[in-house]
């Protein structure tokens, strides 16, 4: 199958349905917020959300009601602190009960690379002398074969649809991301279908950077053109982290009055097109 061009809003009606797995990747900058904005609006529920550090979007996701189910490995507003719609969900059920896996890094990247690969587990070496495995019955020890020696395993992360955002996408759909990368290639691959979000549509990949990784069309299901649409987190090349916005959100997800509210202004009122200015005014109001 070879990736389709699509806009965001068929783009999550198509690929999200009600109960799936969505895996939204992008470390430090590359964030899909756009897409996440986008799954509120639809007003997706019960999904089981799984992100390596999941911080404002799946913050916005948990408290708009889409989640049932949260699997990561660090949790928080990066350089600000709590997530407070998270922390809400975990502890007054608001506005539901909010299930949580919690992994190291290390065994989510992992079991990314093992649901990519195919492979029905990850084998690796971790959680020796670790607490987690008292409270994740996801985690397990086995003896290795050909060695005696204990390792740690995890099933394979294989989500129903994994979405990303990138800096460009040619016109046959192929994806290039520049700049610092997590797992985001292993996300696409390991997942039935994926939603890649650009900031740019090109003609051709010119001057590639060692530092990109390139996914053919033939593993991704859209591609859609969504200038800004990891703001406020940075797309290198592109803008910069929206630092102010990251502080202000701290004072908005406290109250939820406050988020719901700030939903209602920017979230169901906004959409793509303008996705950068809703996001920068409310940051503005809040420094003023």
């Amino acid at each position: 199958m070879v990736a389709q061009f699509m806009s965001l809003k068929d783009a999550i009606a198509t690929c999200v349905q009600d109960g799936d797995t969505v895996a939204m990747e992008g470390f430090t900058h590359l964030i899909p917020h756009a897409a996440g904005h986008e799954i509120i609006r639809q007003k997706k529920r019960d999904l089981t959300l799984i992100r390596m550090t999941p911080d404002m979007i799946y913050d916005q996701l948990i408290g708009a009601g889409c989640a049932k189910k949260l699997v990561f490995s660090w949790g928080g507003n990066p350089g600000v602190g709590s997530l407070h719609r998270l922390r809400d969900a975990i502890e007054n059920s608001w506005p539901r009960a909010l299930e949580i896996e919690e992994h190291s890094h290390a065994a989510m990247a992992n079991a990314y690379d093992a649901g990519a690969a195919g492979l029905p587990c990850a084998v690796f070496k971790g959680y020796r002398g670790a607490e987690l495995p008292r409270v994740n019955p996801n985690i397990k020890f086995i003896e290795c074969p050909f060695t005696g020696e204990r390792l740690a395993a995890v099933p394979a992360i294989r989500p129903d649809v994994a979405v990303v955002h990138a800096q460009k996408a040619n016109r046959k759909g192929d994806i290039l991301f520049e700049g610092i990368v997590g797992v985001q290639k292993e996300a696409v691959l390991a997942a039935r279908k994926s939603i890649i979000t650009v900031e740019e549509i090109v003609d051709d990949f010119n001057d590639v950077p060692f530092n990109a990784v390139m996914l053919p069309n033939w593993a991704v299901t859209a591609v859609v053109h969504v200038p800004g649409g990891a703001h406020p987190s940075y797309a290198q090349g592109y803008y910069k982290r929206d630092n102010a916005f990251y502080k202000a959100w701290d004072n908005i997800a406290k109250d939820r009055d406050s988020f719901n509210n700030w939903l209602d202004q920017h979230v169901f009122n906004g959409g793509p097109k303008d996705f950068e200015a809703p996001l920068k005014a409310q940051h503005s109001k809040a420094e003023a």
